[in-house]
């Protein structure tokens, strides 16, 4: 059986597994599966259709699967799905989705949200990412794998932030960060490469060497990043550069277009 304080008030429909520990004082909702090995220390509330997979740790307060906060949200079936292994600490807040893109919030495996995160309807969110204090993610945005993000940042709607990227904190951010740059500021400016998010992956110095060239002469470029390489005689150099294809992928495909260079 589960260990379940007898001051928490568990929904009998609730589908929980038999080594899930539910501290004192936590409200577990109707359609809410929780899988093994999760921990709710107390006073957490989990809601709504939601899906937690194994082994995540809930601390005090923290607050899943609550309806989102838009106007055009009318109480459907949306979810959100919780991966393997997080650590959630105080006060975290996941809201479900909206009908408005894939009707899901999710979040991946091994990730770190430090007190007061809040992640707002249809975020999804990448594996073992680190979120620090107090950062809020606006609806609808995109966060690759291995990101980390300073506290106290703001993330505007739609934002793209691709994977391994290093976001200063205290930062606004209001356009997409391509995978492996680091950014800070109020708006958040492009300050150059992750070089030691891309060495603890495993990238050459040679790869390495390239990415960072790639983002020097944009950067110096008199003309935009979209049209840059849209040029194939500036991009012939790179097209052998997994992670430059990648962020090249991201300019092209990007609504909002990609936070400018350091001022």
């Amino acid at each position: 059986m589960s260990t379940i304080h007898p001051s928490s008030i568990i929904d009998p429909s609730a589908k929980i597994h038999e080594t899930v520990y539910i501290g004192p004082f936590c409200i577990i909702g109707a359609n809410v599966e929780i899988g093994p090995n999760n921990i709710l220390h107390s006073h957490v509330v989990i809601d709504g259709h939601t899906v937690i997979g194994e082994g995540n740790q809930f601390f005090q307060g923290c607050s899943i699967g609550a309806p989102p906060q838009d106007n055009s949200y009318k109480g459907e079936p949306t979810q959100t799905i919780i991966g393997k292994k997080n650590i959630f600490r105080e006060y975290v807040s996941i809201h479900r989705g909206t009908l408005k893109e894939n009707h899901v919030t999710k979040v991946g495996d091994h990730c770190l949200f430090m007190a007061y995160v809040h992640a707002g309807h249809d975020v999804t969110i990448g594996n073992n990412c680190t979120i620090a204090n107090s950062t809020n993610f606006a609806g609808h945005v995109k966060v690759g794998d291995r990101v980390i993000i300073g506290g106290g940042t703001q993330i505007q709607q739609f934002v793209s932030i691709g994977r391994g990227a290093y976001i200063g904190g205290a930062s606004a951010i209001d356009r997409d960060i391509p995978t492996f740059c680091t950014a800070m500021g109020n708006r958040a400016h492009l300050k150059g490469i992750n070089i030691i998010g891309m060495k603890r992956q495993g990238y050459s110095k040679q790869e390495i060497s390239e990415v960072v060239d790639f983002l020097r002469t944009i950067e110096s470029s008199n003309i935009s990043p979209r049209a840059f390489i849209d040029h194939d005689e500036l991009m012939i150099e790179y097209k052998e550069n997994r992670v430059i294809q990648e962020m090249v992928e991201q300019i092209r495909k990007s609504e909002i277009g990609i936070a400018p260079f350091n001022s």
